[in-house]
């Protein structure tokens, strides 16, 4: 059968069975082992930051089961279902883990997934392991720039369980059949309307990843057992893509240079623990407030030139302005430009309740207002945002947001993935000290070296 007919379930299994360490260059091996990193640290540091994620700690260790996974910030161990459950709620919660250039978050669904199979499994090489997170972070990649997005799903959780099923697969060693049955029955899985993400009030929006980690897991474990999946899952007639998408989805793009070009070693580090959207127009009012030594006090006006998706993180203004929960500060762009105004800057030490009440930052949050901005729509890449500053005495500044900390032009170097490593290990609930920490970064660092490529987290349990 040609690639012509075979449908994409079954090429994304021959690429999750086939992809070899070897096969990968050092950009898409490093984007692994740093997204690998990146996602640990900020699984630790959501398990201090967010309170809400205590019940999902809490329903873990209800259900009880098998001790065979590590659950990481809270610890004790877990069936591989609900340690992957645990560890992807934490890793999305702060909003702080990594992203495609064109936005959505995969590793949060990928790594817990990975390292739930790889220490139910035992005795996985860090090799397989690298190898296993770029074909997820991959297949993601690749979903994600050529299907018709009309910011109606989710799709960090819709297309995320499929790239981690797929990553599931390759950890546990499976054929390209039982690869194709795991992203088939994963399908299952793939659900999260953009309501919960633009809506206000739910914690949802931190722990969606949960979802996806443990859905991938259950889906390749029903492969290995044997369960079938569905022959043409993506493209029959009332397949994924004509249900998602409404058959709007590029074919061709998708698998060119399947297997030869790994499209995830794109990925992109955040330095900022919130949106991605977000960072352009943050970037843009520190340069202003750092370029002209402004006081908030100097300030009489703030005005956000925002597109479509922008606004979704401004309306309604007021509630954007003071956002009464953590998970509804991390997407409103009123109150993070506020707080990038205040500190100039932004650490996850930003983001506590009582931070939700700091009358500096709210008094810059009532300067906001808005400028609406056709030409700032969100197609693919999302335009970078402008701010523009007005002071009492009459001076204006206006400033596209470049070279933000963590993007394409700005990108983050091991140096600093290290470094955030270390920053989130320290507000963990059971704070991680340095020496471990430092263990964890070496053994991440020269992951490809390890027998057993779970030693990783269990050092920090």
């Amino acid at each position: 059968m040609t690639n012509e007919q075979r449908d994409l379930v079954h090429m994304f299994g021959v690429h999750a069975s086939e992809t070899d360490y070897d096969l990968l260059d050092e950009k898409a091996r490093w984007a692994a082992k740093k997204s690998i990193l990146d996602t640990l640290g900020v699984i630790l540091a959501a398990s201090g930051m967010e309170p809400a994620v205590q019940a999902i700690a809490e329903i873990v260790s209800e259900t009880g089961g098998t001790p065979e996974c590590t659950v990481l910030g809270f610890g004790g161990r877990a069936p591989a279902l609900m340690a992957a459950m645990a560890n992807g709620a934490l890793a999305h919660c702060l909003d702080y883990d990594d992203q495609t250039p064109w936005g959505q978050h995969t590793a949060s669904s990928i790594v817990p997934a990975t390292f739930a199979v790889a220490e139910r499994r035992g005795g996985v090489h860090g090799r397989d392991l690298i190898a296993a997170v770029a074909v997820g972070q991959d297949i993601f990649a690749r979903l994600r720039r050529n299907v018709g997005w009309k910011k109606d799903w989710n799709l960090s959780t819709v297309l995320a369980v499929f790239a981690a099923a797929a990553s599931a697969s390759r950890v546990m060693g499976m054929s390209a059949p039982r690869a194709a049955a795991a992203i088939g029955i994963a399908t299952m899985q793939s659900s999260g309307i953009m309501e919960m993400v633009a809506g206000r009030g739910s914690d949802l929006r931190g722990m969606y990843a949960g979802f996806s980690a443990k859905g991938a897991v259950l889906a390749a474990l029903m492969a290995e057992k044997g369960v079938s999946g569905i022959d043409k899952a993506f493209e029959g007639q009332y397949g994924f893509m004509n249900t998602y998408f409404d058959g709007r989805y590029d074919r061709e793009e998708i698998i060119r240079g399947l297997g030869t070009e790994f499209v995830g070693a794109g990925t992109l580090y955040k330095r900022w623990p919130c949106v991605g959207t977000a960072h352009s127009h943050m970037k843009a009012a520190i340069d202003i407030v750092r370029g002209n030594d402004l006081s908030p006090n100097e300030i009489s006006e703030i005005r956000l030139h925002v597109g479509d998706y922008h606004e979704v993180m401004c309306q309604p203004l007021e509630e954007r302005r003071a956002p009464k929960t953590l998970a509804d500060a991390k997407f409103s762009l009123p109150f993070l430009v506020a707080v990038a105004v205040a500190r100039r800057g932004m650490t996850v030490a930003d983001f506590t309740a009582s931070a939700l009440h700091d009358e500096l930052v709210l008094a810059i949050g009532r300067k906001m207002t808005l400028v609406r901005d056709s030409s700032l729509n969100w197609t693919l890449e999302l335009p970078p945002g402008r701010v523009e500053i007005i002071t009492r005495d009459g001076r204006r500044w206006l400033e596209e947001g470049r070279m933000v900390p963590g993007n394409g032009d700005n990108p983050m170097s091991w140096e600093d993935i290290t470094s955030k490593f270390f920053e989130c290990a320290s507000v963990a609930a059971r704070p991680v000290g340095e020496e471990k920490a430092a263990r964890a970064v070496a053994l991440a660092e020269h992951l490809e070296t390890l027998d057993d490529a779970t030693e990783l987290v269990r050092c920090l349990a």
